[in-house]
Parts: structure tokens; C-alpha cells; sequence
């Protein structure tokens, strides 16, 4: 793992600096190592720069601090051991106007203490190499973000395919270049892809799982093991091991990992970790477990670690915990028993214990905020956050249906209108309610909205009548789709234009001519409470 004072930014590699030609930058001491990276860049003049240095930064320096006689004594060796202490990855030194030539003495002591050392010329400033760096730092984001993009993309394509798992695994290893392998509860390989590391990068990957005992051999892969009773419990109940601690400050660059061996079982008081990386062999190993208590790991192998390797994986993750939690809870076959069995004609209420939820339930609408329909990915994991696998993307509107005992809660990123808890025959009238609770949510600008039915005066009238008085009332608008709901709207907003608008997604003056056309054939004056209180009862009732 990487040291915890390194800045949070986007690595960019020394080379690519060193490569640009408008900068001139030259290299005159320290190792040529193509892996050298830079997080930062600081400007310092001090004698002793440490205490201001985080780690992984270009040290800039136009040497204003040396002494006359520094040359005869150690402080250029203890100029250069105080930056390498605080984990700086290479210094800059400016040329003209303090010193015409770099000083023999530092390109010594830089070399000794292995550190870069960069000669700025002097029409290149300061600030220009700092922007070089920041614009290198946007390049390479950018580059990140697209190449995990399309391959988010890629993986919800092959989660599709007939042969979803190993579609995904294939997916997977292209992405990264490498190995991916799917462990089952046994320990056995139930599928994997791309170039098969060696025996020791093999094994070490399986224990890191947590798959295998430390003094068993690794089971072959495809073949089931045959463990015993106990050694059964003990790989379905193990989590990836903890990842190592991050280094401490004086360890800049951390090396090898040993391998991490499995961990007793996880009682239900200690949650397990979900990941945990090493490297062997030469080549870098992580293994992540895949939904809870289902006893499936993820392994991948690769020989480099790219920026967003850890994204692409956990995207993989989430989809082969989908997969694989419905092979092994078998809730999968269950809701396709369940929608053929709609489909055949039964009642919502009988099948609805197929599903494994309670007697009572709620529909979730939920949108995304900023633009754009939410993808596959993104709605699957929206179910797994509400603790349901019954998803439904709808446009830009993902539907999802909870047990009612699984009270939802607002959820980063998302818009929720959640409808009142309901019985399966229920399900439609519900299904309109969450649409409602959403239109009104966006309008007022809150992350969820519940529908919340309570006893009312309404309630004294038969339903019968009610609806038979309501379509009368309303008769004059239902002939026109968009009014009755622009009208109920409206009136639950407090007649507030641009709520409504927004609630509906359509301008303000459609609104206005929308409400001024119902005004005009129902006849009403919509500013008396009296009319809007009875022109509301009566929206409830269709």
C-alpha cells in the first residue's frame, strides 16, 4: 500500500516530465528509474525542508540557502538525507540567478542517497514546471477515468451474456492485462481467465484468498475439493486477509509483501475484511470477497498496477457477487419462477413468497442526480444498497421493490420517492405512490420523500362513491392525459409554478396554460381553498 502521507493525486511519471521539451529539464544525478513518480511540487528555500515535505514531491530549490562553505563540509549530504528521509521523489535545482552551475558537492551527495536530481535552465520558471506537472496530473486523469468508463461498460456487456461469469472473468483479465480466477466456497477454482502465473504466484494468490490452508497444497484448479467437514467451514466462513499497514514516513518506497496466510473464521461480531493485495514473484495479487456469507473470492494477478486497476476490479467484484449470491441462494430461479408465473396468470399475492420478502412491501423510484440515465452497474448497486435484488432501470428512473421491513434510507447521489409499505395485490397502487413521492422530492430539492397515507375525513366516504363523485368532478379534464396529473401536482406543491415544472420536467408556462386550461373547463376558480380542497379529494380517487 502506498504511504498514507503521499498526496491523494494522480501519479505522474518523472520521465514524462523529463520528456517535455518546452521545460529542458536534464537529468544529472541519481537513478534513471522509469517507476519514479511525482505527487507535487514545492518550492523551498529552507536549510532543512523536511518537516514541510508530505512525501512524493518535486522539491524545487534555486539554492538561495547553501552557505559559501558548504562544499568543504556534510551539508549537502545533510541537505539530500533530510528530503530522501521525508520520501521526496526528486529535486529541482533552478540555475541563475544565486548559482550559475549546479554545485558539484549536491550532484554527489544526490547521487550517493539515490536521489533524482533535475537542472532547471534558466528560462524555464518555477511555476512553469509546477503547471507541467498539474496539466500531466489532468492528462492522466482524464486518461484513468476513460479507461475505467469503457470498461465498466465492457463487464455489464458480458454480466449479460449467457455465460455471464466467465464472460466477466475473460472481461476482466483483458482489462488488466492479466490473471482473474473465481474461488468457490470450497477453495476450488470454479472459473478463471488470461495468462496463468507461475506456481508460487498461483499459491501465494490462493492463501491470500484465504481459500487454502497454509499447510495444505492448493487444490488443481477445476477440480472440486474434498476437504473435510471442518475444512469446509473453515474456507466458507474465511474473509481476505487485512492488507499490511501502510509504511511509516521513513519508508518511502515499500517493498515486497510476504505472503498473507487465511484468518480464522469471522464471527458475526467482527465484520471481515472485503480485500487485501500482495506481491510475489513479480507480479502484484489482490483478492476481494464477494457479497456476505456466500464464501466466493475474486482473485486477479497482474504484473503492473495501473491507476484505476482497483476500481475496474471492485466493478467486477459487485457484478460476481450479483451472480454469484444468486447461485448460491438460489433467490435467482426463485424470481423467474415468479414472473412466469405472472405471466401465466397468478396473482401478485401468491407469488410473492417466491420472493422471499415479508407480507408487505414498498416501491422505490429512485433517480440519479446531475444528467444522464443510470446505467446497469449503477442500478444494481443501487438494489444491493436498498437490500433488493428486484430492479427494474427504467430510463432515467431506476424502480426497485423492498420488503417493507427494510425501511429505505437516503442514499448519496440519489433522488428516492419511496411509496407506503402495501400488500403484493397492492403493488401498482404503490408503484404510483413511489412516482408521486419522486416528482415531489425533486421539487422540493430532498434526497427522499415517503408517501404516508394516515386517516382522514376522506376515508368516512365509501370508495365507491368517492370515485363515482370524482369522475363526475373531473370529467371535463380526464379527456386530457397531462391535466388531471399536472392539476394534482400543482395542487400538492401549493401551486408553485416552478416546483411543478420541475416535478414534471416541463417549463413553467406549460404549466401555467396547463392549470388556466383546467381552470377554464372545469369552471372553477382554483384560488378558492374550498375548490382546491375538493378538487384534490377528488384526485385521489383516480
Amino acid at each position: 500500500m502506498p504511504d498514507s502521507t503521499v498526496p491523494p493525486t494522480t501519479p505522474v511519471a518523472l520521465s514524462a516530465l523529463l520528456a517535455r521539451e518546452d521545460l529542458a529539464l536534464r537529468r544529472i544525478a541519481g537513478p534513471d528509474d522509469p517507476g519514479t513518480v511525482v505527487h507535487w511540487v514545492h518550492t523551498s528555500e529552507m536549510a532543512d525542508p523536511y518537516p514541510y515535505l508530505l512525501g512524493g514531491e518535486l522539491l524545487l530549490t534555486a539554492g538561495a540557502h547553501i552557505p559559501e562553505a558548504a562544499g568543504s563540509g556534510t551539508y549537502f549530504d545533510d541537505y539530500v538525507s533530510r528530503i530522501v528521509a521525508a520520501g521526496g521523489a526528486a529535486l529541482g535545482f533552478g540555475v541563475a540567478p544565486v548559482h550559475d552551475t549546479v554545485p558539484r558537492a549536491l550532484v554527489a551527495a544526490c547521487e550517493r542517497y539515490g536521489l533524482p536530481l533535475l537542472e532547471v535552465p534558466p528560462q524555464t520558471t518555477f511555476s512553469g514546471v509546477a503547471r507541467a506537472v498539474w496539466q500531466l496530473m489532468a492528462q492522466a486523469r482524464l486518461s484513468e477515468l476513460r479507461r475505467v468508463t469503457e470498461a465498466q461498460q465492457s463487464l455489464a456487456s458480458a454480466a449479460s451474456r449467457p455465460d455471464p461469469v466467465p464472460s466477466v472473468l475473460r472481461q476482466l483479465a483483458q482489462r488488466l492485462g492479466g490473471w482473474a480466477v473465481l474461488y468457490g466456497p470450497e477453495g476450488a477454482e470454479i472459473a478463471e481467465a488470461g495468462r496463468e502465473p507461475g506456481g508460487e504466484a498461483r499459491e501465494a494468490l490462493a492463501r491470500l484468498a484465504g481459500v487454502v490452508r497454509p499447510d495444505r497444497p492448493m487444490p488443481p484448479a477445476g477440480v472440486a475439493s474434498q476437504a473435510s467437514s471442518a475444512s469446509r467451514v473453515h474456507s466458507t466462513g474465511t474473509r481476505p486477509a487485512e492488507p499490511e499497514a501502510a509504511p511509516s514516513r521513513s519508508a518511502h518506497r515499500p517493498g515486497p509483501a510476504s505472503p498473507v496466510g487465511p484468518q480464522p473464521p469471522t464471527g458475526p461480531s467482527r465484520p471481515a475484511p472485503t480485500s487485501a493485495t500482495d506481491t510475489t514473484a513479480g507480479l502484484h495479487l489482490a483478492a476481494y470477497a464477494l457479497g456476505a456469507g456466500h464464501g466466493f473470492v475474486l482473485g486477479v494477478a497482474a504484473a503492473v498496477r495501473a491507476p484505476g486497476d482497483h476500481t475496474i476490479v471492485s466493478v467486477a467484484a459487485v457484478l460476481l457477487s450479483l451472480l454469484t449470491g444468486e447461485q448460491q441462494s438460489g433467490t435467482g430461479a426463485a424470481r423467474s419462477s415468479a414472473l412466469v408465473r405472472l405471466l401465466l396468470g397468478a396473482l401478485p399475492e401468491d407469488v410473492a413468497p417466491l420472493l422471499g420478502g415479508g407480507r408487505r412491501w414498498v416501491v422505490v423510484h429512485a433517480r440519479p442526480d446531475g444528467e444522464g440515465a443510470p446505467d446497469a452497474v449503477a442500478a444494481s448497486a443501487l438494489g444491493a444498497a436498498l437490500g433488493s435484488a428486484l430492479v427494474d432501470p427504467a430510463g432515467d428512473v431506476v424502480r426497485v421493490l423492498v420488503p417493507a421491513d427494510r425501511a429505505p434510507d437516503p442514499l448519496p447521489g440519489w433522488t428516492l420517492g419511496v411509496s407506503a409499505a402495501v400488500a403484493p395485490e397492492d403493488w401498482p397502487f404503490a408503484d404510483t405512490q413511489a412516482a408521486r413521492a419522486l416528482a415531489r422530492a425533486r421539487a422540493m430539492r430532498a434526497p427522499l420523500l415517503r408517501h404516508g397515507p394516515r386517516p382522514a375525513l376522506a376515508d368516512l366516504v365509501p370508495p365507491g362513491e368517492a370515485a363515482a363523485h370524482a369522475r363526475t368532478l373531473l370529467a371535463p379534464v380526464t379527456a386530457h392525459p397531462a391535466l388531471p396529473e399536472t392539476l394534482r401536482t400543482w395542487l400538492s406543491l401549493h401551486g408553485s409554478w416552478d416546483r411543478t415544472a420541475v416535478a414534471l420536467s416541463v417549463h413553467r408556462n406549460t404549466v401555467r396554460q396547463r392549470i388556466v386550461r383546467c381552470a377554464a373547463l372545469l369552471e372553477a376558480d382554483l384560488d378558492d381553498p374550498d375548490v382546491r380542497m375538493e378538487l384534490w379529494f377528488a384526485l385521489r380517487h383516480i
